[in-house]
């Protein structure tokens, strides 16, 4: 399929995992399951059209607050898809680095060890990225950055935009060009506040494990008839 222009950037907010589980009679782990291979997918799909960084928005501060089985079932599936073949595959076949976004802190350590391992074994990769978000909210994000450029102020140093920018959590995710958010919710619920500044936003009707190529090529479409004027 041919496209105007693509994206440089994409992000995703993967949601409707859980009522797509609940519309099919399945656990919400198997729902949570299959959206992560679907995410492997998407991310197969986007580094086939040269969209060669990608930001996935995996878990919230505000996950943590829903049942502590639901939790507890994400922290095994991504401590699993760490270690996993399809995964594995997709990332060094891609040669893409692999980046976690977030504050650790709130992880267990065994989901740590293995998110840190994935990151090692994929640092050398330069050309691509995949940002996973765990554990990050978009005001704790700009929180940190406003405490470290504070006392960097204070200190005397230069107070610059690329200055800020520096002490995001998010600090190594570019400004994002398109942000993709499935399930028919229409908002960013904090999503980067940062790097979405001038983005462009596209909201898919479907639930996320039944987002195809298809919608995305959809996506791809409505990007390439925007005209980004980034406010001039």
């Amino acid at each position: 399929m041919a496209f105007r222009f693509l994206p440089k950037t994409i992000a995703l907010i993967p949601d409707g995992n859980r009522r797509w589980a609940r519309k099919h009679s399945m656990s919400v782990f198997n729902g949570y399951e299959l959206g992560v291979r679907k995410f492997i997918d998407f991310s197969r799909w986007c580094m086939g059209y040269g969209i060669n960084n990608l930001s996935v928005w995996a878990l919230s501060p505000e996950n943590l607050g829903r049942n502590p089985i639901e939790v507890r079932a994400l922290f095994t599936i991504y401590k699993n898809v760490a270690t996993d073949q399809e995964m594995l595959e997709m990332v060094h076949d891609n040669r893409a680095r692999i980046r976690i976004v977030g504050d650790r802190k709130i992880l267990p350590k065994d989901l740590n060890r293995a998110l840190r391992k994935l990151e090692t074994d994929t640092e050398h990769y330069k050309d691509k990225s995949i940002n996973l978000l765990i554990g990050y909210g978009g005001r704790e994000d700009i929180l940190q950055a406003a405490k470290n450029f504070a006392g960097s102020v204070r200190k005397g140093l230069n107070g610059t935009v690329e200055k800020f920018q520096s002490e995001l959590i998010s600090s190594a995710v570019p400004d994002l060009d398109l942000i993709i958010r499935t399930s028919g919710e229409r908002r960013l619920s904090g999503f980067m506040p940062w790097q979405s500044y001038y983005s462009e936003l596209y909201f898919s009707d479907k639930l996320w494990p039944d987002f195809t190529k298809r919608d995305l090529n959809l996506a791809l479409a409505d990007y390439g008839k925007r005209d980004r004027r980034y406010g001039k």
